[in-house]
């Protein structure tokens, strides 16, 4: 354990306690000592200018693929922890899918011991809804909870069975964890290679229709009313989507939705070219599809940000579109594209953004975290929103490169974060 810290004359922004001042922030012993002004620096303290920088509750994602056990040559837990770190983010949620997959009290404990062992962001493992993910018998929640899950979900694939859906919310509520469900109806979007519209006619590629998400939002909304379990709806990226999302949270439903920052930042254009890299599940959708997701983020309708961060080799996504596979990272481009596309347009200001990438995840998950209440843990991020910066994936810590975001220039990005009172990445 590294000494005290003490983060002196940043804005301090804290949804958790509706606290946005410049103050000083004393870290000490893996927990927030004070948050005030002119707080006097011990011995053997270390202190850290953060004067026009904004200091923060570690960034919370809901929602990464870390590929470890089985494809560790895309990414492992210990990369994807560095890579999150270096994007601010204080703690990850890694999603079942992985070889073989998270179904069990072993696996998770694997994950979590890896996530030690890196000593970077936290991990949480999520495990599966369905025994190998097959979409037939339940895993043992129980197990998987006490081996230290957060959530249970078969994303990359739905959970197409409604019966095994309802079943999954009613057990997942015992145990006070929510589902996280991938909406796909695989019979409408099987063969699909991006959204279904005039870009995929143009280039000859077989369409998803926005409808393949939106029956399977209905769905579990319906299924939601009628278990009183936790939902949570994982990569939006349809108008119709965010309505249904709506008029659930109108009527007070337990259901909880993330967006990424492809699908509030890309349209299906950017498909052109037949750039693999603008490849993803669900697809890059409308310029309407896009306003409609800003928008929600902005109402609250969408409640958080995750990144789907999703490595691949080069190699498997040089091959034609139709058969490259799904995906991007987005660890180290999610704040600055959150910044870039949605703060710096006026759609949220910098507190609504750390509410929707920070507060809220830790509420929705029930994770640690989130706030810099005093007592707390000392997960913290301090960042830029100023900062200027081109995305070159050369230099990412991931271990993988595919980004469609290659040579843009964004605004905002992570200078220090803090995880359990160690600096885990400061950005030379």
């Amino acid at each position: 354990m590294n000494g005290p810290l003490l983060i002196r004359g940043g804005r301090v922004i804290d949804p958790g306690r509706g606290g946005d001042d410049v103050a000083d922030v004393l870290v000490s012993a893996g927990r927030i000592e004070a948050v005030g002004r002119n707080i006097p620096a011990g011995d053997g303290t270390r202190v850290i200018d953060a004067a026009g920088k904004i200091v923060a509750p570690g960034l919370i994602d809901l929602h990464t693929h870390l590929r470890e056990p089985g494809q560790e040559d895309l990414e492992t837990v210990a990369s994807g922890a560095m890579a999150a770190a270096a994007g601010g983010f204080t703690a990850v949620c890694a999603m079942p899918n992985t070889d073989p997959v998270t179904d069990n009290q072993a696996a998770v404990g694997f994950i979590v011991s890896q996530a030690q062992r890196a000593g970077k962001a936290r991990v949480y493992p999520i495990g599966a809804v369905s025994l190998g993910q097959k979409g037939q018998q339940l895993a043992e929640f129980g197990e998987l909870v006490g081996a230290g899950a957060v959530a249970v979900s078969d994303d990359g694939k739905p959970v197409v069975s409604s019966h095994l859906m309802r079943t999954a919310l009613e057990y997942a509520k015992t145990f006070g964890i929510p589902v996280a469900d991938h909406c796909e109806d695989p019979t409408l979007a099987q063969g699909g290679a991006m959204h279904e519209g005039i870009v995929s006619t143009r280039l000859g590629l077989k369409g998803v229709p926005a409808a393949a998400e939106e029956i399977m939002v209905a769905r579990d909304i319906i299924l939601a009313e009628l278990t009183g379990g936790h939902v949570h709806l994982c990569h939006m990226s349809t108008r119709g989507s965010v309505e249904l999302i709506r008029r659930a949270k109108d009527r007070g439903l337990r259901v909880t939705a993330e967006a990424c920052p492809h699908h509030f930042s890309l349209t299906h254009e950017r498909c052109e070219g037949y750039d693999t890299n603008a490849k993803m599940n669900p697809p890059l959708r409308e310029p309407a599809d896009r306003e409609a997701i800003r928008e929600a983020l902005r109402d609250g309708t969408i409640d958080a940000i995750a990144t789907d961060h999703a490595p691949h080799h080069y190699d498997a996504k040089e091959r034609e579109f139709d058969d490259a596979p799904n995906g991007i990272i987005g660890l180290e481009t999610a704040l600055g594209l959150a910044i870039t596309e949605l703060v710096e347009p006026g759609l949220l200001t910098l507190p609504e953004l750390v509410r929707r990438m920070s507060t809220t995840p830790a509420r929705i998950f029930n994770l640690p975290g989130g706030t810099l209440t005093v007592g707390g843990p000392a997960d913290v991020v301090v960042f830029d929103p100023g900062a200027e910066w081109e995305v070159r994936p050369e230099a990412f810590h991931s271990k993988s490169r595919n980004t469609p975001f290659t040579g843009r220039r964004l605004r905002g990005r992570a200078d220090l974060t803090i995880v359990r009172g160690e600096v885990v990445f400061e950005r030379a």
